[in-house]
């Protein structure tokens, strides 16, 4: 996040800094003032230079512990290091001069990226309110409504945006990804023809044009695309966005190998780098904490709610279609990819890179604070759902946190999701995945990945005996009606026939899935990868007897 100033502090950023002088030994020299210090914090800031802006920003606040600047650089300082910090530093900013529109927005912003929606509508509204055209509000402001399913509302201030600037392009693509949501595809498409037409954000535009539909004939954008890509002037963002999308066209089409070719441009162009080394060492750690022994002696800790249900596995195992079968149900609700647990786990250590911090503090947990985090959770979970029976969490990554889900909630019901490793892995690798998948973007990096996966997930299978209902894709695909009825007997709940039209749900899809599970279940995807057999070795390698060729 960049910092946004106040137009009297905007100045700053272009201020050179003055020549040393000696100043004369007869005459005392005076400390600098705060304003001094935060105008050169702002500028190292901006040079990336970040230690040496948070030491002067803390000799600020040593003497002004409430000085709103200081909390607010400290906060974008400390985005994408450590947001919770980072998010109470913006917070004690907001709250020192709570008619300041940009600390609010920013506050906002944070609590969106960290997945705390309803905390970050109340601070974007607030935003919005102080200061009714500034257009990052809005935009940030609709996007934390969709978060929450409440696309309709998000249409109606990405309207309001549009009226501010008509080329916004993140008004614009917004607009179409919420239209997509709700399954208004006709109109979405329409939306970013629009956004293509007026070169507003055309890449990210094609990206997302052509993940509407399926195409089974060459649609005149193919050449577009390419054209675009033919382009000098693009960035490596825009070019990596269009192979995206013709690799996803081209592969519409059945030309498997330019598809392939396409995807591993696009992913050679994306920013990230995974340490599979560090990942596996993690995985080792977890699985020596949570043994059966240590899991036996907790067994008593938590809460015994049975209101939540977590569906997890690898990102694109299809952990969208089981939420949504499952929330096809009148009891459940289908809260999405919620962020909330691995907050938690975060901050009692439980993160990559602090093996011996989170052994230490979860061997040390009490039955009371336990029972505190189950209901921290909760309480969150309620936001989404207050009357629903059960309410699902579908973040994937949570198979890393199955440990602390027995530990906190013992009668909660988790889902794993499973499917073929080639084609899990594949789907990972065309999909335009978030930067914390950066395992996905190398072929034999996302196989070693998948092995450190499936050993956890052994590892739980084995220490949670009964708890975790395995839901394998090809089996729903296979017996869609006789898996469904299993899945909502693991819930508790009586069968619904609801639930074999998940496809007909009212209601937003907030996930790279949402236009396949608005379609019935379909075979096309088993055994996907055969059409790229001959270009994926690396991965097929790199899975080992997890490949089922």
């Amino acid at each position: 996040m960049s910092t946004r100033l106040p137009p009297a502090w905007s100045k700053h950023l272009k201020v050179q800094p003055a020549r040393h002088v000696e100043p004369p030994k007869a005459r005392p020299v005076s400390a600098p003032t705060d304003d001094m210090l935060l105008r050169q914090a702002l500028e190292l800031q901006q040079a990336k230079r970040f230690p040496e802006a948070e030491e002067l920003c803390h000799r600020v606040l040593a003497r002004s512990p409430n000085h709103a600047l200081a909390l607010y650089i400290l906060g974008t300082l400390g985005l994408g290091f450590d947001d919770e910090l980072a998010i109470s530093f913006l917070a004690r900013a907001a709250a020192s001069e709570p008619e300041n529109p940009y600390y609010q927005l920013s506050l906002g912003e944070a609590c969106l990226k960290v997945g705390d929606y309803p905390m970050a509508i109340t601070h974007l509204q607030r935003a919005c309110e102080l200061k009714p055209g500034l257009i990052e509000s809005l935009c940030s402001l609709a996007q934390a409504y969709a978060k929450c399913d409440k696309a309709d509302m998000a249409l109606a201030v990405y309207e309001r945006a549009l009226e501010i600037n008509r080329d916004h392009s993140q008004a614009r693509i917004g607009m179409a990804s919420t239209l997509t949501d709700l399954g208004r595809m006709d109109d979405a498409a329409g939306v970013l023809r629009m956004a293509v037409a007026q070169r507003v954000g055309v890449a990210g535009a094609y990206r997302a044009l052509v993940n509407i539909r399926k195409f089974s004939s060459e649609p005149p954008e193919l050449q577009s695309i390419m054209g675009e890509l033919g382009k000098p002037t693009n960035s490596a963002d825009e070019t990596k966005n269009l192979h995206q999308a013709a690799g996803k066209v081209l592969n519409d089409l059945g030309r498997y190998h330019e598809a392939l070719d396409h995807f591993l441009k696009a992913k050679a162009l994306a920013d990230g780098k995974f340490d599979i080394d560090v990942y596996r060492a993690r995985i080792d750690s977890l699985i020596e904490l949570f043994n059966a022994d240590f899991l036996a002696s907790k067994a008593a800790f938590g809460s015994p709610s049975e209101v939540p249900v977590f569906v997890l596995g690898m990102p694109r195992s299809g952990t969208t279609l089981t939420e949504q079968i499952c929330s096809s149900h009148p009891q459940v609700h289908g809260a999405g990819e919620l962020t909330k647990l691995g907050r938690m786990a975060a901050s009692i250590g439980l993160k990559l890179g602090a093996e011996q911090n989170f052994k230490r503090t979860a061997g040390s947990m009490t039955i009371q604070q336990s029972f505190a985090l189950a209901e921290e959770y909760l309480s969150n979970l309620n936001l989404y759902s207050p009357k629903a029976t059960r309410i699902v969490d579908k973040m994937p990554h949570n198979f890393e946190l199955v440990g602390l889900i027995a530990v906190l909630f013992p009668n909660a019901r988790i889902i794993h999701c499973r499917r073929d490793a080639i084609d899990n892995c594949l789907s990972c690798f065309f999909s335009n995945l978030s930067p914390g998948h950066s395992y996905s973007y190398d072929l034999a990096t996302l196989g070693l990945a998948y092995r450190e996966y499936d050993r956890l997930m052994r590892h739980w299978q084995a220490v949670l005996p009964g708890r975790i209902f395995e839901n394998r894709y090809e089996d729903m695909v296979a017996d869609q009606e006789g898996q469904s009825r299993r899945l909502i007997d693991h819930l508790g709940l009586i069968w619904d026939d609801a639930c074999l039209r998940f496809y007909e749900k009212a209601g937003s899809v907030r996930t790279i899935s949402r236009w396949q599970v608005r379609q019935p279940i379909y075979r096309s995807s088993v055994k996907r990868w055969k059409n790229y057999e001959g270009g994926i070795q690396p991965l097929i390698d790199a899975l080992g007897d997890l490949a089922e060729t």
